[in-house]
């Protein structure tokens, strides 16, 4: 609980704080690279990770991910550019992938079925804590000390989490030699990187159809399909597609992957729309986030109990439900609506989070024994984290040609993507003429619309997969 208190704190908290390290650091135009960097290697390497738990136990494994996620922390407090923060991000993602899910196979591995649907509702207060406690801090540093806090207040938490992990977590693990599937890790990361740029840059700094955007799309293609055939001649391939062909696992991946971008986008650009188009205070803007994080632990806990009652599919419905509901208050968001219709939709996608997340691990674990648990959870984290790491380049993209566009189409000179820098400044702000102001602010407007327009879309196509659940539970 310690060491995923530390995860939960650091989504809320970089949050927001990255329109002010945005302001200070420069270039919005790598604004989504802040939180790709993190979740590209959060993905890759939180299947490595689930597999060597499995192999070699799970203490081990989430001690090395917090010592290196501490390092990375770090060294985030110390950047003095975007492009070393990015950098250091890299090295913070490598540590996060073992923390969520090896933290949440252990409660697996210590807890029977029916205790498991009550110990993840009880696991998810912690996104409670870290919610109220995660924006406020975040808001806190920002406005009274520095930005660099927002990533040194992991280190205390992360040195407590090692010394009690150290003391009380026993394991008997059989000691043999084991096969690491290398080539297909380093695969994947080439893949998915490959992909992350082309959504990144696409219409920005390359042409759609520039020499840079096929070879990457060649690139991730290539080794897509490189790494399918990697995994199936494997002995211990990180990713077993076996485990696909259980249809509760395939559909609770498919959805953690669409909600993966529902999540990111929310997260990722709430922030900026609070600030940068309602020019509200770090603290407000950090207030509508917290009510997601506080919806999602309340209807975790609620979901423990609603799985024994009706069962995995019903309370994922309700979730699916939720999100779609929760994904219509920001399609249908205006600067005029305030920061409270803002947090009440932020609410509905905690909410939709915290049914639908605790179903499906709870499925999951129920689905599998012990040698593919650590895989088989692990793999559903890797589809909600490759969710956020395509989310954050799919949105950040759209976000980029939009506002590009529009400062292009509009009348006002002198003034590109990166004056938006300006704009999240709430003391440089003022420096701005009216005019340049009001059209960075019409550019955000329309720029994010499309954004949440589709987020939209992934929670309808969340909703649609949700309902493909089988109706028979899992033994």
């Amino acid at each position: 609980m310690l060491a995923m208190f530390m995860a939960a704190i650091e989504a809320t908290i970089v949050s927001t704080a990255m329109p002010v390290i945005v302001s200070n650091l420069g270039g919005f135009s790598q604004y989504s690279w802040v939180f790709s960097s993190y979740l590209l290697m959060n993905a890759v390497t939180v299947l490595i990770y689930g597999k060597l738990a499995d192999l070699f136990g799970r203490k081990p494994v989430m001690t090395f991910g917090i010592v290196v996620f501490l390092i990375g922390s770090l060294l985030c407090g110390v950047a003095d550019s975007m492009t070393m923060l990015i950098i250091f991000r890299f090295i913070q993602g490598f540590g996060a992938g073992a923390v969520m899910p090896i933290a949440t196979t252990i409660v697996g591995d210590l807890y029977t079925k029916e205790e498991r649907a009550k110990i993840q509702g009880y696991l998810s207060s912690v996104w409670g804590i870290s919610a109220i406690l995660g924006p406020a801090l975040g808001g806190f540093f920002v406005e009274y000390i520095s930005w660099r806090w927002v990533f040194w207040i992991n280190i205390p938490l992360g040195i407590l989490s090692l010394l009690v992990l150290s003391r009380f977590l026993k394991e008997d693990i059989e000691k043999s030699k084991r096969e690491i599937d290398y080539a297909g890790a380093i695969l994947l990361t080439i893949s998915i990187t490959s992909l992350m740029l082309v959504l990144v840059e696409g219409g920005v700094r390359f042409s759609w159809t520039s020499p840079q955007v096929v070879g990457l799309l060649a690139a991730f293609l290539l080794t897509f399909l490189l790494f399918v055939r990697q995994e199936n001649r494997s002995q211990e391939p990180v990713m077993p597609f076996t485990i696909w062909k259980e249809r509760p696992i395939l559909i609770a991946n498919i959805v953690s992957l669409t909600t993966g971008v529902i999540l990111i986008g929310l997260s990722t650009f709430l922030p900026t729309y609070v600030q940068g188009v309602m020019g509200k205070s770090p603290l407000v803007a950090g207030f509508t986030l917290t009510t997601m994080s506080i919806g999602w632990p309340i209807a975790a806990t609620i979901a423990g109990r609603l799985i024994l009652s009706i069962g995995f599919r019903i309370t994922s419905v309700i979730g699916g439900i939720s999100l779609v509901l929760g994904s219509s208050v920001f399609v249908m968001l205006s600067p005029d609506d305030g920061a409270l219709w803002a947090a009440f939709g932020s609410f509905l996608i905690g909410v939709g989070m915290g049914l639908s997340s605790t179903a499906f691990i709870v499925l999951i674990q129920s689905t599998v024994d012990w040698k593919q648990r650590g895989i088989a959870t692990a793999s559903n984290m890797f589809m909600r984290n490759l969710g956020s790491t395509i989310g954050a380049a799919l949105l950040g993209g759209i976000l980029n040609i939009q506002m590009k566009s529009y400062i292009e189409q509009s009348d006002v000179k002198d003034v590109n993507i990166d004056t938006t820098n300006i704009l999240l400044n709430p003391e440089m702000r003022e420096s701005l003429s009216s005019s340049v102001r009001s059209t960075l602010q019409e550019g955000l407007t329309y720029s994010l619309h499309q954004v949440y327009l589709t987020v939209g879309l992934f929670a309808v196509i969340s909703f649609i997969f949700i309902l493909f659940l089988p109706k028979q539970e899992s033994r």
